[in-house]
Parts: C-alpha cells; sequence; structure tokens
C-alpha cells in the first residue's frame, strides 16, 4: 500500500526528553554547564571512557575549538576530504588556513590514506579524517603518518557516535575529535555537539576557550579567586535545557542502536541484489563497525540518481543525495589546486541516502526496497 508520506528522517523522543528540559527550567539554571552537562559530560567520560569531552552547541563549535587548540594560523595547510560537510573545512578556513583536499577511496566517501602523504608539505599542520556514514576510516595509516611528519590529527566523528576501528571507540584515536548531535544523527538534541580532547595537553586551554576565553570553569571548582579573560575563546557551551534532552537520549542509546541497526540490516539485505547491476551499497571493512547511522546507494550515474529520486518522491517517498564536492564549490574552487578528484565528484554524482530513522516501519521500509528494486528490474 502506498504510505502517505515516508520522510528521510524524523527526530525521536526515547521518553524523558519533554520531562528533563522542565527539570532544567525548575532547577533555576538554564545556562551552560548545569546539571545536565554534567550528567553527559560524566557519561562519555566514566562510561565510555573518553579522556575529556566539552559540549557544544554544535559539530561546527567543536571544530572551530579544534582549530585554535592547534593554533592553525594563516598560511598553514590542513587536510580534509573534498567529498564532506562544509564544517570540516570551514573551521580552519576561518582561521586562514589553506585546505588541501583529498579524494575518497573508490570504495567508500571515506578519504584514501594512500594519497594523503604526496599532500603534505612543510605548511600542513593537521588532518582531518571524516567518519563518513560513521564507518571508520582507516586510522593507524593516518596516525603513522601524522607522527612521521609532526602533524595533528582532527577526527570528523560527526557521524560516529558508537562506532569502532579496531576495537577503540571512534573520535578517541586522534588529538581531538568532534561529534554531531543534530537530528539527523544518532543521538540528537536539535542542535548539538561535543569535543573531545584526547591529547591532554589541550584540556585546560579547551575549557578557556568554551568559556568564552576565560577560567571561569577554574573558578568555580575553586582552583582560582577570580576569573578573568586570558585567552581566544567564544560561547561554545549549549545551555543546559538542550543537555538535558541529550541526557534522556544517552539514557536510550541501547536501545536507539538496535534499532537503527535493525533498520540498516533489513536495507542491505533486501537491496543486495543491486551489486550485481553495478550499484555499490555500504562497504564496513574488517577494522570498521557499522553504527547504523545512514543507508546510502550509489548509482550508476548522476541521471539514474535524479530518475531514482523522482520515482521514490513520487510515492511519497523522500530520500536525498549528499555532499557536493567542496573542491568544486563556488567558494573554494579558485582556490583549489587544480587536481581533479574523481572518486569525491563519482560520491557528489551519485550518492543518494534512504530515509533513515528510529519510527520507519518495517511495512514502510519494505515499500521503499520493493520500489527501488522495481526501478532497477523493471
Amino acid at each position: 500500500m502506498n504510505p502517505a508520506y515516508i520522510p528521510f528522517n524524523k527526530p525521536y523522543l526515547s521518553g524523558n526528553e519533554l520531562r528533563y528540559i522542565e527539570e532544567a527550567v525548575r532547577s533555576g539554571k538554564i545556562s551552560g554547564d548545569g546539571i545536565f552537562t554534567k550528567r553527559c559530560h560524566n557519561f562519555f567520560e566514566q562510561e565510555l571512557g573518553f579522556k575529556k569531552v566539552l559540549l557544544t552547541t554544535s559539530c561546527t563549535d567543536a571544530l572551530e575549538m579544534a582549530a585554535l587548540l592547534i593554533d592553525i594560523q594563516p598560511g598553514d595547510e590542513v587536510i580534509v576530504p573534498a567529498y564532506t560537510f562544509v564544517s570540516t573545512a570551514n573551521a580552519f578556513v576561518l582561521r586562514g588556513a589553506t585546505i588541501v583536499f583529498a579524494d575518497s577511496s573508490a570504495l567508500s566517501p571515506n578519504l584514501d590514506p594512500d594519497q594523503l602523504e604526496a599532500l603534505i608539505t612543510p605548511r600542513t599542520k593537521a588532518i582531518v579524517p571524516v567518519h563518513y556514514a560513521g564507518v571508520a576510516c582507516n586510522m593507524d595509516p593516518i596516525m603513522a603518518l601524522a607522527r612521521r611528519h609532526n602533524l595533528f590529527v582532527v577526527e570528523d566523528a560527526a557521524q560516529a557516535i558508537d562506532s569502532y576501528y579496531k576495537g577503540r571507540k571512534l573520535g578517541s584515536i586522534g588529538h581531538l575529535a568532534a561529534f554531531s548531535f543534530h537530528e539527523t544523527k544518532n543521538i540528537i538534541s536539535g542542535e548539538g555537539g561535543m569535543l573531545a580532547v584526547n591529547d591532554l595537553q589541550f584540556a585546560e586551554r579547551a575549557e578557556i576557550l568554551w568559556e568564552k576565553g576565560t577560567n571561569r570553569s577554574s573558578f568555580f571548582r575553586g582552583e582560582v579567586d577570580k576569573y578573568s579573560w586570558v585567552d581566544y575563546g567564544s560561547s561554545f557551551l549549549p545551555s543546559d535545557m538542550i543537555a538535558a534532552f541529550l541526557w534522556a537520549q544517552l539514557e536510550n542509546i541501547g536501545d536507539i542502536q538496535q534499532r537503527r541497526k535493525h533498520i540498516w540490516h533489513r536495507y542491505y539485505e533486501a537491496l543486495s541484489p543491486l551489486q550485481a547491476m553495478g550499484v555499490q551499497l555500504p562497504v564496513i571493512p574488517d577494522y570498521a563497525t557499522n553504527n547504523g547511522h545512514m543507508f546510502h546507494l550509489v548509482c550508476r550515474s548522476l541521471a539514474e540518481r535524479t530518475a531514482l529520486i523522482e520515482r521514490l518522491k513520487a510515492e511519497n517517498v523522500h530520500p536525498v543525495f549528499h555532499y557536493l564536492s567542496l573542491h568544486a564549490s563556488p567558494f573554494y574552487a579558485a582556490k583549489h589546486d587544480g587536481r581533479v578528484l574523481p572518486h569525491a565528484d563519482h560520491y557528489s554524482d551519485c550518492l543518494v541516502r534512504l530515509p533513515f530513522y528510529y519510527e520507519l516501519t518495517d511495512a514502510n521500509q519494505e515499500f521503499i526496497n520493493q520500489l527501488i528494486l522495481d526501478f532497477y528490474q523493471g
């Protein structure tokens, strides 16, 4: 039966979000670093084992904090995948960096580590691997390269909550990492993000940047007798109402993840026959895990993707394409060094994301799968 409407995404309320927001309001403190912020910080540090975390108003803010922490200066070069969201690059452009774009691999939108060394110059300061769809980049060669050339690694783990590389949590491997809790992610707070500090040389300064360039956090812990302006900074910390919503999600992370992985596997099992026709399905390498963030297909051409999207939308199913290659963007094309990045361009033209959210019913998913199979087989 043709459903009334299947959106690409639908935010999921796991149970206590509204109650905790009310509790935050009634506590008398709804600005940043309140009781729910501390609960979230404790969860990530004590339960999940991150060395230090700071909630932010977005993943973009976390990336901008990372650029400040590693002291990006005008003229520094930062290696970033071409196939990613604009924030991955923009956070470093804001500090004056020149972006050197890396191509994706043939099997995955993730950057190809084998091409990175050729991109390094004496001006290179950092590498920013993006774990696309929550699937790990091959981090060992990236970290080895960074050590050899004395570079920082900032993991863009926006999509990578509850995902692993060789048993290590994504976001815990690079010097710093940024997560997103945007409404399209697995764990959400509307807008929201988090900086993970894995190299503790950055821990104290991260708090200062987070608190608008002041040592206010140290003051409230009784470590100094007054606080003042001591560094760069901005208002990176979120309202405690955002943290309250996030805390309700974190309480239910196991259930949310189980359901999302169920949806992912149903897509994969139903659509696997398309691989024989040259349609690419997600690849999970042996070193990576699947966190059920998204399900995508890579069509054989731009025309085919356009036709598939139009066919699904005609039946009230709303898939979306994803990033447009940043090296070809109106803002950065003239600054790009001219290298052709064929894999990034291929994903820009051909990748389509299917509807994916907790409350997507099995019946609706079967309807989507059949529409896609009919499109290719009919």
